[in-house]
């Protein structure tokens, strides 16, 4: 764990965190509402992408060094590498008036940094709340330091599962989000063919946004593995670990296609708990039918900004079907295969 501190005095700016990966839903933006926060209490990430202003157009000519394999609209030329803690972690800062902008609830950093050292005033980091945005504070990585642990990680793939359903029925953010990077790197790996899904809830979640007409391409499979199952011999949909970021490596498969390590699970072995009391044990593979398990209701509609986030950083997408779909959703059409 490390405790971040302001680079100009000293004074400490955090409670101690431990890093993990950058949450997939942090390029999510969702809905009319205030969302809480993007990272866990006591957890910290590092943000490799520039972030924040100035803001300029896209530039063809520094594509490769930037990593992006198609058009975005706009390009950060902020600082690369800044670090993100849930706002109820950080201490002794305090708000810059005239750089707390915001659309609607909140402030959302169009300013840039709007958070200042209470002790030295030196500016060092940005407060984000607004509505549709996950709250997060971003330390500038310069205006911070800190002593790294000497701790060695150990990669437990044990996780616990997050349930597809919010409480008023509508499909989880979080698994938009999910599974819009995950589709991204489905379509950069499939070639443009047709992919099989397996039966269950994984062909309710990814099946409608993998539909092609029949006389596609030769067909792939897709299929769960990872931590506890079988290995496909094709396309792996495999965790991705939430605190090194890297997915699943023991899969023997063609492909490898990462999932949020939550959504995986819940996928692969989760359901909902029992939330009433009962008597006798139920065989293995029988739910209750007392209360019924959760479902949402609809389809659920894969997040586009994460889609067209992941799907720009991949070179597949300069194959010409996966460009066309990649400008149609950035076009305000669905995510999925269809044309």
């Amino acid at each position: 764990m490390v405790v971040f501190c302001c680079a100009g005095c000293g004074a400490e700016l955090t409670v101690p965190v431990t890093r993990v990966a950058l949450p997939v839903h942090a390029r999510n933006s969702y809905g009319h509402a205030l969302l809480p926060p993007l990272m866990r209490a006591g957890t910290y990430a590092v943000d490799p992408e520039p972030f924040g202003p100035p803001w300029r157009a896209w530039d063809e000519s520094e594509a490769e060094a930037r990593r992006l394999f198609a058009p975005v609209l706009l390009l950060s030329d902020g600082a690369a590498g800044s670090i993100v803690v849930a706002p109820g972690d950080t201490r002794g800062t305090v708000l810059i008036p005239e750089r707390c902008d915001g659309y609607c609830y909140g402030v959302d950093g169009r300013s840039g940094p709007n958070l200042a050292c209470a002790s030295c005033g030196l500016e060092v980091g940005t407060r984000i709340d607004d509505c549709s945005r996950w709250q997060e504070v971003r330390f500038v990585p310069d205006s911070v330091r800190f002593e790294p642990s000497e701790e060695s990680l150990v990669e437990d793939w044990t996780f616990e599962g997050l349930p597809p359903v919010e409480p008023s029925g509508a499909w989880s953010p979080y698994w938009e989000a999910a599974v819009g990077d995950a589709l991204a790197h489905l379509f950069a790996v499939s070639g443009g063919g047709t992919i099989a899904v397996e039966d269950g809830f994984v062909s309710a979640v990814f099946g409608a946004a993998l539909a092609l007409p029949s006389s596609g391409p030769p067909r792939r499979n897709l299929a769960l593995a990872g931590p506890g199952l079988p290995d496909s011999d094709d396309i792996a949909l495999v965790p991705r670990h939430p605190v090194t970021g890297r997915p699943w490596p023991h899969s023997s498969a063609t492909d490898v296609v990462p999932l949020a390590a939550e959504v995986w699970t819940w996928l692969a072995f989760g359901q909902d708990p029992v939330t009433a009391p009962v008597s006798g044990v139920m065989p293995a593979g029988v739910l209750r039918d007392d209360p019924l398990p959760k479902r949402p209701s609809g389809f659920l509609s894969p997040a586009p900004d994460v889609f067209l986030y992941t799907l720009a950083r991949l070179p597949g997408v300069r194959q010409p079907c996966l460009r066309a779909i990649y400008d149609r959703v950035k076009a305000g059409g669905p995510v999925s295969r269809t044309v």
